[in-house]
């Protein structure tokens, strides 16, 4: 039996990926960004439930219970906002608007995904965050970054449908690689 590396994601639309390009193009131009690993703008994204690997007998009954979480949960609007960091490991931008809303979609998707029988890690409050590089050392000092992005106001959208999304991990070991994304399956919010 086959397996699917999995995530519930919320995909900001192009216009946001664009207005957030043009922040990060100035984030890498700061000392000692070429340590860092960037995340592709391809990839970003609001992860809302990591699945991990799921038996691909499990995906009807996921599917059928995502899109009900989708279902029961009306549109909201967002916008990318501010940014922060994870210790020294991650920078990351955060997001404003209906958060409420983009947390209890979360809340939904990880109860979704356990009662189709994924095995899901401890529950933890969910942070709202997009991935933007992470530290190749413990040391390294991501406050210049969070400091840049400070003052980032994204333009608002509206968030109107949930994403599974498939995680296709590099295989060849070549430096740099990065995990390729594709949407599995999406449904739209609300009735």
């Amino acid at each position: 039996m086959s397996s699917l590396r999995l995530f519930v994601a919320v995909l900001p639309p192009d216009a946001a990926v664009r207005e957030l390009s043009r922040a990060v193009a100035r984030l890498r131009a700061l000392p000692g960004a070429d340590r860092l690993r960037w995340t592709g703008s391809a990839g970003w994204h609001f992860t809302l439930a990591f699945l991990g690997n799921v038996d691909e007998e499990v995906l009807p009954e996921l599917h059928s219970r995502l899109a009900r979480a989708a279902h029961r949960t009306e549109p909201f609007p967002l916008r990318l906002h501010g940014g922060g960091r994870f210790g020294g490991r991650a920078l990351w931008v955060g997001a404003a608007g209906g958060i409420d809303t983009l947390r209890l979609l979360a809340e939904r998707a990880d109860a979704a995904a356990r009662r189709s029988g994924v095995p899901m890690d401890e529950h933890r409050r969910y942070s709202a965050h997009l991935t933007l590089a992470r530290s190749r050392g413990a040391d390294t000092d991501l406050r210049p970054y969070v400091a840049a992005l400070a003052d980032f106001e994204g333009t608002p959208w509206e968030v109107g449908e949930v994403a599974l999304v498939r995680s296709n991990l590099p295989g060849g070991g070549a430096p740099g690689e990065r995990p390729r994304y594709e949407v599995h399956a999406s449904w739209p919010l609300g009735r």
